[in-house]
């Protein structure tokens, strides 16, 4: 009789207790949505199929807001103690997705009334007949205080960006480039790596000074910010050299990305000494390819980019 009281399984879906048969699922649920701890699901994708009240009380997002919703989509933007945005790069989720991994991380999330929270996550990947489905992550605050939303976002910005120019620097880059492999890995999504470096740039701040060379550089950075596509990155490697990714439908499409990008440059002048000054730049463009990394596929741009400036300069290399 206390057997009973306490509750037997009946099957794999029930449990009997207190003389009546209970849902499993539903009661499984039910606990998960009473938990002190945040909870949600996504599936393969990193679709939001499930939002529990404790995430809706740490966030402030109800399931509504939030169920349905891409991760990359989101409103929570969750950002690492660096200051790199997961959602878009990085993400562990997609990680634990790809190599059915346990992960525990320490991020920043957003509080729908803008300030930043400290919480630890803890992910686990979910499997079915030995295939991975999707992941669960947990999340618990990790002390009761908050962040200024503005101060946290001034310092991803200063960790992610270039300060002269402000389009993204060399870590974001290689971060995002990273990012793009794992997805062109586990869903096959096509991107190019552009390569591009201004010609005769040194002679160009010899001759007008560094100030010119640096609005050159302002210049160029601006017409790149106004002209970008949804989920590409174009930024600042170096220097002169400047790095994009393009999202891709069709390999064909990378040769006339990049013959933009050239054309753009070439129709951006800066004003000095009373006169227009127009720069132009070598480029180098390639397609991801089955056995690529991050180097490799950089390096491939890079010689393209080189091939282009032997061939006269102010010209595209495809590769």
């Amino acid at each position: 009789m206390a057997m009973e009281q306490i509750g037997v399984v009946k099957n794999n879906q029930t449990v009997h207790a207190f003389g009546k048969e209970i849902d499993i699922e539903a009661l499984y649920l039910t606990i998960i949505d009473n938990l002190q701890d945040g909870i949600y699901f996504v599936d393969i994708n990193r679709k939001i199929l499930f939002w529990n009240k404790a995430a809706e009380k740490i966030t402030g997002y109800s399931a509504g807001e939030v169920v349905g919703k891409y991760c990359e989509d989101s409103l929570l933007n969750h950002i690492d103690e660096e200051g790199r945005p997961l959602c878009t790069m990085s993400c562990p989720l997609f990680a634990s997705i790809c190599d059915c991994t346990h992960r525990q991380d320490h991020v920043f999330v957003r509080h729908k009334e803008g300030y930043r929270i400290p919480i630890l996550v803890n992910i686990f990947p979910i499997q079915a007949d030995g295939n991975v489905i999707g992941a669960v992550e947990i999340f618990t605050k990790r002390s009761p205080r908050v962040y200024d939303d503005n101060l946290v976002e001034k310092l991803s910005e200063i960790a992610m960006h270039d300060s002269l120019t402000q389009l993204a620097n060399r870590r974001y880059l290689e971060s995002f480039l990273q990012y793009n492999l794992d997805e062109y890995k586990r869903f096959g999504n096509l991107f190019a790596v552009l390569f591009a470096d201004i010609d005769d740039f040194r002679y160009f701040n010899n001759n007008y000074g560094h100030e010119a060379g640096d609005n050159v550089l302002i210049n160029i950075a601006k017409s790149f910010s106004q002209n970008m596509r949804r989920g590409d990155l174009i930024g600042r490697w170096g220097g002169e050299e400047f790095v994009g990714m393009y999202s891709l439908v069709k390999e064909k499409d990378a040769p006339v990305l990049a013959e933009k990008f050239r054309q753009l440059v070439l129709n951006t002048s800066i004003i000095t000494d009373g006169e227009q000054k127009n720069v132009s730049m070598s480029v180098g463009i390639t397609v991801v390819r089955q056995n690529d990394t991050a180097s490799s596929i950089v390096n491939r741009a890079d010689s393209l980019m080189y091939a282009a400036k032997k061939a006269g300069k102010n010209c595209v290399k495809v590769g």
